[in-house]
């Protein structure tokens, strides 16, 4: 089994005409993708990043010399391996880990598996979809989802939807 990859940044087209490209950044942004030399099992080697003031950012690949090259990687994800990532604290959480779980109410019933994790401006939500396929959304707070681990989050009854 292959470890499993989490996904830092996308690049969305070329920038200039000498292979750089440029990148809508998830997660913790620019400080976050510039720890990582490598992507995309070692596919990608990172020569130079900067901020491009608008929210992404601006990357030169060793391995993409022109623009042509560039623009033949519009839409590729940047990941790397969940291992590479650092540490967490207590209660804490990467996306990554909390997408594929099953989620459980607090009384044990099965409610589904964590499809999503969004991010409206007001904290994290958790979207959980129900083995009929229909969908309820969840604020990751303490008192909606009391816990998590590698295998399963519990959501407060109080919060999951009939």
């Amino acid at each position: 089994m292959t470890e499993k990859q989490v996904t830092l940044a996308a690049i969305t087209g070329a920038h200039g005409v000498t292979g750089q490209v440029r990148l809508k950044l998830f997660g913790e942004g620019l400080a976050s993708l510039k720890q990582h030399k490598h992507f995309n099992d070692g596919a990608l080697t990172l020569k130079s990043l900067r901020d491009d003031n608008k929210g992404g950012a601006v990357a030169r690949f060793d391995e993409v010399a022109d623009r042509n090259a560039a623009e033949k990687l519009r839409g590729t994800a940047l990941t790397i391996p969940r291992s590479t990532l650092p540490a967490l604290e207590e209660g804490e959480y990467y996306h990554a880990d909390l997408i594929g779980l099953a989620a459980v109410s607090d009384s044990g019933e099965v409610l589904g598996t964590v499809v999503a994790v969004e991010n409206f401006g007001a904290g994290d939500v958790i979207e959980i979809e129900r083995r009929n396929g229909k969908r309820f959304m969840v604020p990751m707070r303490t008192e909606a989802v009391p816990s998590w681990n590698d295998e399963r989050l519990v959501v407060s009854s109080d919060f999951s939807e009939a």
